[in-house]
């Protein structure tokens, strides 16, 4: 492994307090994990931050015998047991001990070799680099992308590959962002809650500013924080935060512009004061019955794992439309570990949870997830029996499809989890007035610079 790659793979370990020695990497041969080794383990370890794949491969792969109490061995047909190995996103500790079982994968007995991991849309770049080659080729595993793969979404491919093209992982799951908004706000304030009628109110930055101004009026609030529209700025950046082989960070102009249009729609009142950020309690409230927030902009799973939750009022007063930019927002990517002891079942698992359409429409209604296969979703879209009772009876997929089909996938790098959390918590404090622009800007550069210790400028918009 290059010096810079483990540089950036280790950056969760050295945040940590942890040593970030080598431990023995990988380097470039693969030939452990070629797809033709002719004997199987007996174990496969899964590394992922969650149930949410295990939930998904225990309800439709084919193989799967049962799975103890606790949810850590799933048995397959065959004898084999899967281990799942989970460990929490929060304070970047998946990545810490993740990042030391590769780097030791080399020398792990066989039943201790990760087989499959998963990595976030967020820092899946970081797992799919060349230098790195932690993730194997799904060529060498024996799939045909051309043909295996035809029906996925072009820029989940491109999500998943490395810096030469070579794709290296694939997911089940697209994450096409729409505006989620409740009913009874759109009627009070536009006489109207019909999907159709209210995504012309919010079909483009503009005309939403107008909307949100509406909104006001009427006492309410257009979204309930900034970070909720930086998705869809972040995801339409035209240049990567950085180049491969370079160690300078590029703050898109799109992200200037969020900057720009946070502070200027936080003053002007469209958005809640009180409310810092996502994932935090204040967040969670302002999806309440009691909240005046209009509406969030979230892709399915945002609905599911919290826009749900955190609802306690009568079911359907929800809906989805359009959001004013098309945008992705997430993501779960499935990977073979190089060095794995199980090639056969690792091909098996990933084509059967990500290329087979009747399997993945399953899980779309089982989960309403919107699912990697083109044609899959436009039957979902136009299928009344993937209507939601959370939206109301609404089909979302009518809305999810359009999007994933004109989503062109922001420039990916091994910086990019770092880059999105730590300009968001530089410009907060700006936003709320506790510091100035510059010292913002000054802010963010210091704590990239302590992120990533090999990055060694920050360049910002003219």
């Amino acid at each position: 492994m290059k010096k810079r790659v483990v540089a950036v793979m280790m950056a969760a370990v050295t945040a940590a307090g942890l040593l970030a020695g080598c431990g023995g990497g990988q380097g470039t041969d693969s030939g452990s994990g070629d797809a033709q080794s002719t004997e199987e383990g007996k174990v496969i370890n899964i590394y992922s931050w969650n149930d949410e794949f295990r939930t998904r491969l225990e309800a439709v792969y084919p193989e799967v015998e049962s799975t103890s109490d606790d949810g850590t061995v799933t048995t397959l047909k065959d004898g084999t047991e899967i281990h799942w190995v989970i460990n929490p996103n929060q304070d970047g500790v998946y990545q810490q001990k993740l990042d030391e079982a590769l780097m030791n994968q080399a020398d792990a007995a066989a039943d201790d070799k990760i087989d499959i991991f998963l990595s976030e849309t967020d820092y899946v770049y970081k797992y799919t680099d060349a230098d790195a080659d932690v993730a194997m080729p799904l060529t060498d595993l024996g799939i045909d992308l051309d043909t295996d793969l035809a029906d996925q979404y072009d820029f989940t491919k491109t999500t998943a590959s490395d810096q030469d093209g070579v794709q290296r992982g694939s997911t089940w799951q697209c994450c096409p962002g729409v505006l989620v908004y409740r009913r009874d706000i759109a009627k009070d304030v536009f006489g109207t809650d019909d999907p159709t009628a209210v995504g012309e109110k919010v079909k483009d930055w503009d005309t939403l500013k107008a909307t949100a101004e509406e909104l006001k009026s009427k006492g309410y609030y257009t979204f309930s924080s900034y970070a909720d529209t930086f998705r869809v700025y972040g995801n339409n950046i035209s240049e990567p935060w950085v180049t491969t082989g370079e160690t300078t960070v590029k703050v898109d102009q799109k992200i200037m512009d969020w900057i720009e249009s946070s502070k200027e729609w936080l003053d002007a009142g469209y958005l809640d004061k009180t409310v810092k950020g996502q994932f935090n309690d204040d967040w969670n409230k302002a999806m309440g019955s009691s909240s005046k927030v209009f509406a969030f902009l979230l892709p399915p799973w945002g609905i599911d794992f919290t826009l749900s939750p955190n609802w306690d009022g009568d079911t359907g007063a929800w809906a989805v439309t359009n959001p004013p930019q098309e945008y992705n927002w997430g993501g779960s990517y499935i990977h073979a570990a190089t060095g794995t002891d199980n090639p056969e079942h690792v091909k098996d698992i990933i084509l059967a949870m990500t290329a087979e359409k009747d399997t993945l429409l399953k899980i779309s209604q089982d989960y309403l997830d919107f699912t990697n296969t083109v044609s899959g979703m436009e039957e979902a879209a136009a299928d009344d029996a993937y209507a939601s009772d959370f939206l109301g009876g609404q089909n979302a997929y009518e809305y999810y499809a359009p999007v994933a089909e004109n989503i062109q996938i922001a420039p990916l790098s091994s910086y990019d989890q770092g880059c999105v959390e730590l300009i968001q918590n530089a410009f907060s404090d700006y936003f709320q007035g506790n510091v100035d622009f510059d010292k913002a800007k000054s802010n963010f550069e210091t704590a990239i610079k302590e992120r990533y210790p090999d990055i060694t400028e920050v360049q910002w918009p003219e």
